[in-house]
């Protein structure tokens, strides 16, 4: 980790403190330091004790193959019925454990924000590449869960919940930033539609399990 000043490039022949003072007004408040820290932070907790807990769960059942997690609900929402999946650990291990990993990493950055650290571009395209791959990911468990295995893991679905606004964030604060480079007009229009973007990715996980669960919540699946 290296010092650097913010990426955000200058926009007139102000002096540099000036230029960094007006560039640092036109940013999404969001996207501005310790905003944009405390939503990793937020995500980042909550994502790890959703990890955490998958991850006590997951050594409960190696104990005992018969242990009922906390979510064992119904035949269509339970954990351990995921975790005997090939999809639970995809790389050879829980897939869990990434994200205790992961998501450490994201409250070790937001800790350093708050407290005034600044990190080299190379760390926030780092950080981008880390997020992208983790979002990706868990839309392919997504789809697994849903249209696969058939089965709703809440715990895994908290995590999901705290990764869109987490790679959302991540982006458009590289973008703003000119930590990835775009155009301005296309810069502004992200930081302006974070939120929306958000939401809308809510809005399609919510009725993507609505339509694929529509049996259950009809009550006509048999059960």
């Amino acid at each position: 980790m290296s010092s650097t000043a913010r990426e955000t490039p200058a926009h007139n022949d102000s002096p540099p403190a000036r230029q960094n003072d007006a560039a640092i007004q036109v940013l999404p408040r969001t996207v501005r330091d310790k905003p944009f820290a405390w939503l990793l932070l937020i995500t980042g907790v909550i994502g790890w004790l959703a990890s955490g807990t998958l991850v006590l769960e997951k050594l409960e059942t190696l104990k005992d193959p018969g242990h009922i997690t906390l979510c064992d609900v119904n035949p269509w929402v339970s954990c351990g019925a995921v975790m005997q999946t090939w999809q639970s650990s995809v790389f050879g291990f829980p897939n869990m454990f990434i994200g205790i990993v992961a998501f450490a990493v994201i409250i070790t950055t937001a800790m350093g924000l708050l407290a005034g650290a600044r990190f080299s571009r190379g760390y926030w395209l780092g950080l981008q590449a880390g997020v992208t791959l983790g979002f990706a990911f868990v839309a392919w468990l997504w789809f697994q869960a849903l249209y696969v295995i058939h089965v709703l893991c809440p715990f895994c679905m908290v995590v999901w919940t705290m990764m869109i606004p987490l790679f959302v964030w991540v982006t458009i604060r590289n973008i703003t930033h000119g930590v990835i480079k775009a155009p301005a007009g296309l810069a502004k229009l992200l930081g302006d539609s974070g939120w929306i973007i958000t939401a809308l990715l809510y809005v399609a996980v919510a009725a993507s399990i609505f339509f694929a669960f529509i049996q259950v919540f009809a009550g006509t699946s048999g059960y």
